[in-house]
């Protein structure tokens, strides 16, 4: 199936509104296209589909049913059945999904490993090459061994985002397929890039967090370090959190209370007194007009995962990140930021505070993040890593299951 312009047909979860769909936009950004045509569905109508037409690249909208392993067993069991539901209500669109990968292209790349049904689904039904793109972790559990699984009998290559994801996965049982680590593509922002009108042109310290809400994000953590702050006195600090907050799921405390209210972060902000250290404007298409307005970039994720899209755009518009993990192949500690191996609440204010009170050092910081992201998520070179692994999967495709 391998030909001289290799076809790709992307799945994208998102639309624009997320790290792996920006992920996704750069890595084909980037591509030679003398060597690839690509093309892109979405699950979600969104801001790509604009940039994607600039690129004179083919995108369409679709409803993509996904899911990936959760924390609860009450959650997988209600996540799994919602998708097994979803793939059986979709199946006019799966069949057509089938037949254009079969009749048009040489390679499906699925952008995100919640996409794993449909590989399936696919597997059975085309003899295209399946690439899966793993870009998270999730909780360890029989749920994931099965996610796992699935992926390494269908897929025909594996692309992890980091190496973490690459050792949790397979320990999962994810070894059936190879698997290569690409880094995301980051670029620096543009020089003409305007700051967003919603951040104040003040001298307060702005610290800056780009992340849809979710417990495990860790951005209801910002509330408890301005608290902390607030109590120093230090309220020449302000916290630009951008994204949806609205808050999800089961949340313990005043979270919880205020979410089956229907309020946000925003409310919780209010209820604990700090409203005034914070400004929330929403989902942000061009979050580098939030990143270029502030000084730094905080990252208290649960997760211990410091190494997300928002971390290195962070560092690529060179802003120093305070982060929790130990991973510090982006973050590290007196070199691109300050990376706390387990949260602790004066930690972060104390790192906080150092860059407030020592501006000179917090922007050395942010430009050799800045370099450091440049060589490691280099645009043309992670995207011909990228085509290399299709290429690769295209030649070695298996026959359609019969």
């Amino acid at each position: 199936r391998l030909r001289m312009t290799l076809r790709v047909l992307c799945l994208d979860i998102e639309g624009g509104y997320g790290g792996s769909s920006r992920s996704l936009f750069e890595s084909i950004r980037h591509l030679d296209r003398d060597r690839v045509s690509p093309e892109v569905w979405c699950g979600r109508e969104g801001p790509i589909q604009v940039r994607y037409r600039a690129l004179d690249v083919p995108c369409r909208t679709v409803s993509w049913p996904r899911y990936s392993a959760l924390p609860r067993l009450s959650r997988n069991l209600l996540g799994w059945g919602r998708a097994k539901l979803g793939m059986i209500r979709a199946r006019p669109m799966l069949g057509e999904l089938a037949a254009t990968a079969d009749q048009r292209f040489d390679v499906v790349h699925l952008n995100h490993e919640s996409l794993f049904l449909i590989g399936d689904w696919l597997r059975r039904r085309t003899g295209a090459a399946l690439v899966q793109h793993i870009r998270t972790l999730v909780a360890p559990s029989a749920f994931a061994r099965g996610q796992a699984r699935t992926i390494g009998r269908t897929a025909d290559r594996a692309v992890f985002i980091t190496e973490n994801e690459h050792r949790f996965w397979t320990a999962q049982g994810l070894d059936r397929c190879p698997g290569t680590v690409v880094y995301n593509i980051v670029g620096a922002p543009a020089d003409t890039i305007v700051p967003h009108p919603a951040v104040p042109t003040d001298t307060r310290f702005k610290v800056a967090c780009i992340s849809n809400y979710a417990w495990v994000r860790g951005v209801d953590r910002l509330i408890d370090i301005a608290a902390a702050l607030r109590d120093r006195g230090r309220l020449d600090i302000l916290f630009v959190v951008a994204g949806d907050m609205r808050l999800k799921g089961s949340l313990p405390g005043e979270l919880g209370r205020i979410a089956r209210r229907g309020g946000t972060l925003a409310d919780y902000a209010d209820a604990r007194g700090v409203a005034s250290m914070f400004v929330f404007p929403g989902h942000v298409a061009e979050p580098e007009r939030i990143l270029v307005a502030c000084d730094a970039v905080a990252r208290p994720s649960r997760n211990n995962d410091p190494w997300g899209r928002e971390t290195l755009e962070a560092l690529a518009a060179a802003r120093p990140v305070i982060a929790v993990g130990t991973y510090d192949r982006f973050v590290e500690t007196d070199a691109t930021g300050v990376l706390l191996a387990d949260y602790n609440p004066s930690a972060f204010v104390e790192a906080l505070l150092t860059f407030a009170d020592n501006r000179p050092w917090c922007k050395k910081l942010g430009v050799a993040g800045q370099q450091r992201i440049m060589a490691l998520c280099d645009g043309a070179a992670r995207a011909n890593d990228l085509l290399d692994i299709w290429s690769q999967a295209a030649g070695s495709a298996p026959t359609m299951a019969v």
